[in-house]
């Protein structure tokens, strides 16, 4: 292949970057600011030190145009919100007497203030923070940051695109502000939005933005005929507009579909779309809608989710088809690279050959940065590079560690009946309620109590050999103690044992699983300073050996009521994983789902009564198109009842699901075939439990009474409230008292007063509904 004209200048970019920094600097420095250790100038010299490495790193990879305005303090959403003057008014005294205390009181509330509430970027585990509008909001531009970090690169001596959300997709993630009537369609805001965008964009122009970037992804969603024609309206006003700077209008996540034809026609100077497995029926709707000729095209073909070497000659043939189809054809990852760890030269730990099958961040753009110098001056000019990658990609796809015999086997064997229940659950609830014999409204936690400076330090000496397993041991046992000791004199239910030998929910059992590798610094936003690191799944799953029960029946024989056992489930074990692409996800997910079935039975057998298998990320990994929605969720519940299908019907299953959109998946609530459900609730004012109750979900459920991500302690009224609000859709027979989601993050102090309250509001409904009944 050797291009002529529009490949010749072909140029290497990203949308976003991650924001942490190498040792999680930003996290550092933020959560340094909230408990006033670092001051607000300190802040600000850490995200500038930030930001001048990551387009350094760009740059010296390659890259021809890096993006800016994508860093921030905690959420893009939210600085949008900022930038429009859509501020919630409960927060605009706080935002014109501080506009950086005003920003975080808006992420994390206050004692006295509710934040914004808080959901799933698409599907994906990042959260953004939900703006709020009504028929009274008013839009004012508010462009500093994004001209003032523009100015940074510029200065820098960076070619520089600032990326905002774009209009139609911040309206439609908003949704309707307290008090505004719930059928309110923030869209019909549109109008109003425009000019302010307007008014950005030319500030950006005159700050020397030549190009400008409208990140668009909620149109690779279903959208109506009038949501389409919203986004024509919006970018025939914006591509008319005066003293603007280039336009492109970027999607990622899949396909854009009917939204494709809207965008091509619009007067915008370029379009930015998906070409990886999610996207790659963008390529025949771009061939069929004429191309996008005069126009530039910015092809992701590079995947900016996964953490798996690309196949540099599957995409250079996809850029080359592409180059008959747009006037330029630039080179991208197919999203920002937030969602990916930094740089995979740091784990030192994985297997060298296993580590060649890697690429994180810094990895991809070097890849993207190889594509468009293929694209541009041929494949001679990147042979060695070819053969590397061939090498490379045919080492993972012989590689014994991929494939177990033994698994495959046993996957292959299942039957229906391995994922029913024994009994239907009218038999279990009386079952379950004559062998727990729990009170009305009964309390409980959802699993972790907080990670304590002393536990991330007894972890950390272990790992250093400072200290002995033995001696280690007895710190967790403490622990464990301290958390039961004080569930007991709270009065709370059912009891956990607060999970402080686990590093995280996911790769707790990931390091004990096989087919897993967990990294050291493959840390990954997932909200504000909140950072994960996904273990890495490369081959097929088993159990070696059982994983909760020890510290289970430990904390059983410390207490006379009961415990909860603790698992996260098959579909979250892969959503917050980098999982194969080799095969498909609803095999993955059943392998996993045997792996922990496994374990449910050991905990069942050593006399453990409750046991949650967490799916937080159901919802979240739904397909994002109808079409594609019911095929995953057979496999998805099907792996959940596979977990959970051989108990004993007086065994209770819980499972935990949060920061989601729950409305559009109550019927697969319902097939999972639970017990009791926990949500999350406090944010959204217990609107699940108004979904769950037009469903006719039948079972039952513990809407969350504390919102566990703001540091605010609910006082018993609130909670109370919350409880009289969720016994209007639940009946008191099938209603829990629970937080919305576990404490990790939380500390000690606002733990204790919170719980206290919550048992002391469920005690006061309680009353209530006693006083009624008699």
């Amino acid at each position: 292949m050797t291009p002529k004209s529009a490949a010749a200048a072909a140029r290497a970019t990203v949308y976003g970057y991650p924001r942490q920094g190498q040792n999680r600097e930003l996290k550092k420095a933020v959560e340094g600011y909230w408990k006033g250790r670092v001051g607000d100038d300190a802040l600000r010299e850490t995200a500038v030190g930030l930001r001048r490495s990551n387009w350094r790193h760009l740059a010296d990879a390659g890259i021809h145009e890096v993006p800016t305005g994508d860093f921030s303090y905690y959420d893009h959403v939210l600085d949008t919100t900022v930038m429009v003057g859509a501020v919630p008014a409960r927060h605009r005294s706080a935002v014109e007497a501080d506009a950086l205390d005003g920003y975080f009181a808006m992420a994390r509330g206050t004692q006295d203030i509710a934040p914004l509430e808080m959901t799933k970027w698409f599907d994906t585990n990042y959260h953004y923070l939900v703006p709020e509008l009504g028929p009274d909001t008013v839009f004012s531009a508010d462009s500093g940051k994004q001209v003032a970090e523009l100015k940074e690169a510029l200065a820098l001596g960076h070619t520089a695109r600032p990326v905002l959300v774009g209009p139609v997709t911040y309206l439609l993630l908003a949704k309707p502000a307290p008090g505004v009537a719930p059928d309110f369609e923030p869209l019909t805001l549109l109008d109003r939005l425009l000019p302010v965008y307007a008014e950005v964009l030319a500030d950006l122009r005159e700050a020397g933005a030549e190009w400008v970037q409208l990140d668009e992804p909620a149109l690779v969603q279903d959208r109506t005929q009038a949501e389409l024609s919203a986004a024509a309206r919006a970018y025939r006003d914006l591509g008319t507009a005066a003293d603007r700077p280039k336009l492109l209008v970027a999607s990622y996540f899949g396909r854009l579909g009917d939204a494709l034809g809207v965008l091509a026609k619009a007067p915008v100077e370029g379009l930015a779309l998906d070409f990886t497995e999610s996207g790659v029926a963008n390529l025949d709707d771009l061939a069929s809608v004429g191309g996008l000729p005069g126009k530039r095209l910015v092809a992701g073909v590079v995947d900016g989710r996964n953490i798996w070497i690309d196949d540099l000659e599957k995409s250079l043939a996809v850029l080359g088809t592409l180059l008959g189809l747009a006037d330029q054809v630039d080179v991208a990852a197919s999203c920002s690279l937030l969602h990916v760890p930094l740089d995979a030269t740091a784990e030192r730990d994985i297997d060298p050959q296993v580590a060649r099958w890697l690429a994180f961040a810094r990895q991809k753009t070097a890849e993207i940065a190889v594509l468009a110098r293929g694209l541009g001056r041929g494949t001679a000019a990147i042979a060695a590079e070819l053969a590397a990658n061939r090498a490379d990609l045919a080492s993972r796809a012989g590689s014994a560690l991929t494939r177990d015999p033994a698994v495959r086997a046993r996957t292959a064997a299942v039957t229906d009946a391995d994922g029913r229940r024994s009994h239907p659950y009218a038999e279990r609830a009386a079952a379950q309620r004559a062998h727990l014999r729990l009170p009305l409204l009964p309390t409980t936690t959802i699993g972790s109590f907080p990670q304590t400076p002393e536990l991330r330090t007894a972890r950390a000496e272990l790992r250093a050999g400072r200290i002995g397993a033995s001696g280690y041991e007895e710190r967790i046992k403490d622990e464990i103690r301290e958390v039961l000791a004080f569930q007991e004199l709270v009065g709370v239910d059912v009891l956990v044992h607060g999970e402080p030998e686990r590093n995280d929910m996911v790769q707790y059992f990931a390091e004990q699983l096989t087919g897993y590798l967990a990294t050291r610094h493959g840390w990954v936003q997932s909200y504000g300073t909140r950072y994960v690191r996904p273990p890495v799944l490369a081959g097929d799953i088993s159990r070696p050996e059982p994983m909760t029960v020890r510290w289970t029946t430990y904390a059983r024989s410390q207490t006379s009521k009961p415990v909860k056992g603790m698992l996260t489930g098959p579909v979250t074990m892969l959503a917050w994983s980098f999982v194969r692409d080799d095969q498909p996800l609803g095999e993955t997910a059943r392998q996993v789902a045997l792996a922990l079935r496994d374990e449910v039975e050991d905990l069942e057998a050593a006399g453990v009564s409750v046991i949650q298998v967490d799916e937080p990320a159901l919802r979240e990994t739904l397909p994002l198109r109808a079409a594609d929605q019911a095929a995953y969720l057979a496999w998805a519940t099907e792996a959940f009842r596979l977990t959970t299908g051989g108990v004993r019907p007086d065994t209770q299953i819980h499972t935990h699901m949060c920061y989601a959109e729950f409305g559009d998946i109550v019927q697969a609530i319902d097939d999972l075939d639970a017990d009791v459900i926990s949500l999350e609730a406090a944010r959204s004012h217990m609107q699940v439990a108004g979904e769950l109750a037009a469903h006719g979900y039948p079972r039952e459920a513990g809407p969350g009474v504390w919102d566990i991500h703001s540091p605010s302690v609910p006082g018993v009224e609130e909670a109370a409230a919350l409880l009289r609000k969720g016994l209007e859709a639940i009946p008191a027979d099938r209603l829990w008292v629970n937080p919305d989601c576990g404490l990790k993050t939380r500390g000690w102090p606002e733990t204790r007063a919170s719980l206290e309250n919550l048992v002391a509001a469920a005690r006061e409904v309680r009353a209530e509904l006693a006083a009624r009944r008699s």
